[in-house]
């Protein structure tokens, strides 16, 4: 019996042709929204996880002003802060960093970008193993070096400058010659990738900054809960600075609660997006519907002639809600393909461009689940006119023209 339906639906809708792909066009364009944008929302809730992990789950940071993204508001940190925070109970080390956006001149060509002064001590270790800083070539800088850098990823390919810089190369930072002694391994987009590290100490000789810090990554010890150690540092800061609960002009977050934070976002921002592609799946149900509408108008001969050889009413009801949710099936089909066609071009666009944390993601609930409703989402449409046909009768149906 299936396979006579799907024999009468197929030779029905290879006869419309052009109309049938014509009707789907909504479906699939839905569908093709949906899994390109999903997968790749996915795919970069995968990537800053991955980030987040290799932070680990012990990882506290204090930015002045607002969240991380808010670096540079408010009151500054200072060296009296790293050491109000090196005492706070349940706080291994600390680790205090320095940065500044600036003219970074090699060769004739001149760029700005970030310079980043690290600390060249013990808490060092905390930035390497957090931030996943791995030396390329040559070495990390030590508290000794003077008028050293290490460069960026994409400046040691030679992606930003002309030339690729090279060890034992000249930079000027603000006007002043460095030497370049070693190059980070790729971190994933070309901010970061694009980089200048120097020790804290020559950082605060090019900024003129003596005592500023723009953040501090704070490692808890093992044992101790990261929430209520964060807790505890924003307490003690409060005191320190004389400020009342509810008035920091500091924050205090954990590496997990920071994970939280862009989960929830990537989460309301999928749901936009979903709600946005479910237009286009509406109006490709309503191209259904028409379709269908059309369809029964133009077999009614045919159905006159099937409920008088005996097909009753659930077998015309089946036939059109078939033809319906294959209408839908093989839109949801094009679509996934194409999401998916789209989804690795930009991942591919991304990555030629240094955007390598930008992936897409496939798991199998999505391919699946959008399958599935692109082919309930023609079942629906096709409903009403399903039932018009299962009621036609036959004596009326024969004579229709």
């Amino acid at each position: 019996m299936i396979q006579d339906y799907m024999k009468i639906v197929f030779r029905s809708l290879v006869e419309r042709g052009i109309r049938t792909w014509l009707t789907m066009i909504g479906i699939f364009i839905g569908i093709a929204a949906v899994v390109s944008l999903v997968s790749l929302g996915q795919g970069l809730q995968e990537s800053i996880s991955e980030q987040f992990e290799m932070m680990g789950v012990n990882a506290v940071l204090v930015t002045p002003g607002g969240p991380l993204f808010g670096i540079g508001g408010g009151a500054e940190l200072t060296d009296d802060d790293l050491k109000v925070i090196e005492k706070v109970r349940g706080v291994q080390d600390v680790a205090g960093m320095l940065f500044k956006y600036s003219q970074v001149k090699f060769k004739d060509e001149i760029i700005t970008t970030a310079v980043i002064g690290l600390p060249t001590d013990e808490s060092a270790d905390i930035l390497l193993s957090m931030q996943n800083f791995q030396i390329a070539q040559g070495r990390f800088i030590k508290k000794k070096d003077k008028a050293k850098v290490v460069v960026g990823y994409l400046l040691a390919q030679g992606d930003v400058f002309d030339k690729p810089v090279e060890l034992r190369d000249k930079i000027e930072i603000e006007g002043e010659d460095y030497t370049v002694i070693g190059s980070i391994v790729e971190i994933g987009n070309p901010a970061d990738d694009s980089q200048v590290y120097v020790s804290i100490e020559q950082a605060r000789i090019i900024f003129n900054e003596p005592k500023k810090y723009d953040i501090f990554w704070v490692r808890t010890l093992p044992g101790f809960d990261t929430a209520t150690v964060a807790e505890r540092i924003k307490k003690d800061l409060r005191t320190s600075r004389d400020l009342e609960e509810g008035d920091e002009d500091f924050s205090v977050e954990t590496s997990e609660g920071l994970r939280e934070a862009y989960v929830s976002v990537f989460a309301v921002v999928s749901a936009v997006v979903i709600g946005l592609a479910a237009i286009s799946l509406f109006v490709g149900g309503i191209g259904i519907m028409n379709t269908m509408y059309t369809s029964v108008l133009e077999r009614t001969p045919e159905v006159g002639v099937m409920k008088a050889i005996g097909a009753k009413n659930s077998h015309i009801l089946s036939l059109f809600l078939l033809e319906s949710g294959f209408l839908g099936a093989v839109g949801g089909a094009v679509g996934i393909i194409v999401g998916i066609a789209l989804s690795n071009l930009i991942t591919y666009g991304a990555a030629a461009a240094g955007w390598t944390f930008i992936k897409a993601s496939f798991p199998w609930y999505l391919i699946v689940g959008s399958f599935a409703f692109s082919f309930i989402v023609g079942s629906i449409a096709g409903t009403l006119p399903a039932m018009q046909a299962a009621k036609l009768k036959p004596v009326e149906a024969l004579r229709y023209e």
